[in-house]
């Protein structure tokens, strides 16, 4: 961190680190392959008149995003022979991306079977690196840190699914979408400019001395802290962002119900509400920094359950101006809670397991997000658009109430993380 001396605020001096430029610069790189498998991917089928059986089935190209802590472990133990563990990994994640996006290029969706290899290696080389870049976030970053590195991660995610699912539509107007994919392909040199550029992080422990040590140690590490919390954690990460997802799951086909245009919903929840997350993942990021990250989890849960009563007056009222008021809200308290909550799981990391114990927590949250949301149609059909946004915010009740177990109010970290932070919780 810098100087506490310095005559800049806390929040200012977390934000203009070199190394928040490069997590920045990383998080472009980590967003840039997603859309690239699944959105565009799907545009560039049609256009080449695939049938659409064909093109539901290429959703399964991203089976590795949800099974990446299978291989977390490997890249605990092993260390690439440049640039260390996280940044090597990092760097090879990025080549080999470069290297598949340039092979859907060059194959394209008439080679169908080759096409299709190239996307599922496009998606393995995609989650890879999404692993070596959360390790190495949670290794670079101080305690009072986190928030800002979630913040900045989210800018520059978001800013490459600008690119790669606004501008790479626009540019294939212009040109093929092979032409499309490959000056796509060279944008991953950004990614790789700023592993070059990083920062190591701190000296840590030795990496484990056996695969079998990095599949079993995570879990002896996270669990030994503090047996009672760490359970309690766990139960908590499932259900504190229920409210959002139940939300978040049904908001277009509630949104499109209530009459509002399929334009007005792309403008508003693509465009007004991206840079509401965003400003509000920003925001969050500075909040982290002053607060910590326990109170944080108190204010913005507290927000995200509020931020639903928009959408429970958009039922009640269903003008433009209430939706738009409304999802901006709610967009910017998501942007609150992803810093927070992300800041939250890198606490919980040991850096000598950090890509296997990132990825086990994540994968509880997506399990979460798209598992026990799965019932949400059939619940606002029961209750009704006003009843079932009330739903979502009394789901959320549950994992407030777990706060004071492991979150308290006047400790700046939770119990059971990897460290503490040293001297008092500033008062606000």
């Amino acid at each position: 961190m810098t100087d506490g001396k310095s005559a800049a605020p806390l929040w200012l001096q977390v934000f203009t680190q070199r190394k928040m430029a490069v997590i920045t610069l990383l998080g472009f790189s980590g967003g840039l392959p997603l859309y690239l498998t699944s959105k565009t991917l799907q545009a560039w089928m049609t256009v080449e008149k695939i049938d659409l059986a064909t093109i539901g089935f290429f959703s399964l190209v991203a089976a590795p995003y949800s099974l990446k802590f299978l291989w977390s472990p490997f890249m605990d133990r092993y260390t690439p022979p440049f640039l260390g563990r996280r940044r090597g990994w990092m760097a090879v994640g990025q080549l080999l991306l470069a290297l598949g996006l340039v092979a859907m290029a060059l194959t394209g969706p008439k080679a169908l079977h080759a096409f299709a290899a190239a996307a599922l290696l496009v998606a393995f080389f995609s989650a890879t690196l999404d692993i070596a870049i959360d390790a190495y976030r949670v290794d670079v970053l101080e305690p009072r840190e986190m928030g800002a590195g979630a913040a900045t991660y989210v800018l520059g995610y978001r800013c490459a699914m600008l690119l790669t699912g606004s501008a790479a539509f626009i540019l294939a107007d212009r040109m093929s979408w092979s032409s499309v994919y490959l000056v796509l392909a060279l944008a991953m040199l950004f990614g790789l400019a700023a592993t070059l550029w990083a920062p190591e992080p701190p000296a840590a422990s030795q990496p484990p001395r056996s695969l079998t040590e990095a599949v079993v140690e995570p879990f002896r590490d996270f669990f030994g802290r503090s047996p009672l919390h760490a359970g309690v954690i766990l139960v908590f990460i499932a259900l504190y962002r229920l409210a959002d997802s139940f939300a978040q799951g049904m908001a277009t086909p509630f949104l499109l119900q209530a009459g509002f245009t399929q334009s007005q919903v792309g403008a508003i929840q693509g465009g007004v509400g991206l840079a509401a997350t965003i400003v509000g993942a920003l925001s969050g990021g500075a909040v982290v920094a002053r607060l910590g990250i326990n109170r944080c989890l108190w204010v913005f849960g507290v927000l995200q359950l509020a931020s639903n009563l928009g959408y429970y007056l958009i039922s009640l009222f269903p003008t433009y101006w209430v939706m738009f008021a409304a999802i901006v809200v709610e967009n910017y308290c998501t942007g609150l809670v992803v810093a927070g909550f992300v800041a939250f799981y890198m606490s919980l990391c040991s850096p000598k397991y950090s890509a296997t114990q990132y990825a086990l927590l994540t994968s509880l949250n997506a399990f979460s997000r798209d598992v026990m949301v799965a019932p949400a149609g059939k619940i606002a059909a029961a209750l009704g658009w006003p009843g079932f946004f009330l739903f979502t915010i009394a789901v959320g009740v549950p994992g407030m109430l777990l706060l004071p177990v492991f979150a308290p109010w006047r400790e700046s970290l939770p119990f059971g993380a990897r460290q503490k932070v040293d001297g008092p919780v500033p008062e606000p």
